[in-house]
């Protein structure tokens, strides 16, 4: 039951309240009105004002302080003996917002105020109106309320100061992680790596200077250490929040496709429809879409061929990837790593991915991509 709490709005709250309390006005002035001239009328809807005012005290303080003022004032004057409590709790309610001046300035205006309404009802003289005005404006209780609204400020604003501290921490804290994991691949990968890239250009050298043929394995190697090394040094920089790296995109597919070729795969790659920009999120998630599809061919599929096509349409970028390798329907290779970080990108993007065994034998990966933002 905690998860599913009834919260009841503050709207409705602001309203119980502001018709409670006119209700306990109209049920003390008619019962505390002095004898003396006036209809009684105005009276009780000025008490009913003033109380049914504060419902928007919340989003106008400041006019509802002045309104709670003049219906006392109103009200006084047509000779009702009720204390000014929906001015009190307007009083409140200001400086709750932050209006402290024009609280002050307000009070002490009705301070001055009131005994001359008092007066104005024509039931008391000078001293009686003072007394009586006094009695309806305590200042003591205008002092409590006034104390109130600034304490209920303060801490609210302590409240927002700790959230917002919280929330600085929590980014520092992510910065400091992201610095750490970038230490780690730094030290776990940075090393093997450049071996792989050195040991390999290396001997394409040799064979190169002894004029031997050089093996498209080899060749094939040493790109691929290349491009770790590219992508690794991306990767670093990204999680250091360093901007300075362009990032992959549907520029540097053609890179991809042309690669995958030098490793023994005929691999082809068509572009169709009107050729325009596309959001950045978009162009690096149809890189790596493009990545892992040919990774996973050259790894898994024993294909021969292998197609990609890109398609520009109004509304979305759709990619897709096809290879003749041994994957048939009913033999379905396990999803992998590669295959659940390519749904993920889509789904984040609000596209739809698909990939399959193809009838014909093969296998096809086809990613739909909106270019606009998903909402």
């Amino acid at each position: 039951m905690s998860e599913g709490r009834f919260r009841v709005p503050a709207a409705v709250r602001d309203w119980a309240i502001a018709v409670g309390l006119a209700v306990t006005l109209l049920v003390t002035g008619a019962g505390g009105r002095h004898s003396g001239t006036g209809p009684e009328l105005p009276g009780h809807l000025l008490l009913a004002a003033s109380g049914l005012a504060l419902a928007a005290g919340r989003r106008a303080p400041v006019a509802v302080l002045a309104v709670t003022g003049l219906c006392a004032v109103g009200y006084q004057a047509a000779g009702f003996d009720v204390p000014a409590v929906a001015y009190l709790f307007a009083v409140y309610a200001a400086v709750r917002a932050g209006h402290r001046g024009v609280a002050v300035a307000a009070s002490v205006a009705m301070l001055a105020t009131l005994p001359l309404a008092a007066l104005v009802s024509g039931t008391h003289d000078a001293g009686e109106a003072f007394a009586r005005a006094r009695g309806a404006l305590e200042l003591a209780w205008l002092i409590a309320a006034g104390a109130a609204g600034e304490a209920l400020r303060q801490a609210e604003r302590r409240a927002d100061e700790a959230e917002r501290t919280r929330e600085e921490t929590a980014r520092r804290r992510a910065d400091e992680e992201r610095l750490h994991i970038a230490r780690e691949l730094h030290d776990a990968l940075t090393h093997q790596i450049s071996v792989i890239k050195v040991q390999s250009e290396a001997a394409v050298h040799v064979a190169r200077k002894r004029g031997e043929p050089v093996p498209d394995a080899l060749l094939a190697i040493r790109e691929a250490g290349r491009e770790a090394a590219r992508e690794l040094r991306a990767t670093l920089e990204a999680l250091r929040d360093d901007d300075t790296a362009p990032p992959r995109g549907l520029d540097h597919i053609a890179e991809l496709v042309e690669r995958a070729g030098r490793t023994g795969l005929r691999t082809t790659l068509t572009v169709a429809g009107e050729r325009r920009d596309v959001p950045a999120a978009v162009g690096r998630t149809a890189y790596r879409i493009v990545q892992e599809s040919l990774t996973n061919v050259a790894r898994h599929a024993a294909a021969r061929t292998a197609s990609v096509r890109i398609d520009h349409r109004p509304d979305a970028l759709v990619l897709r990837v096809d290879d003749d390798g041994r994957a048939t329907p009913d033999r379905a290779p396990e999803p992998g790593i590669g295959l659940l970080g390519m749904g993920e990108r889509v789904t984040a993007l609000g596209g739809r991915l698909h990939a399959a065994p193809r009838g014909e034998g093969g296998f096809t990966v086809r990613a739909e991509l909106p270019v606009e933002p998903a909402s």
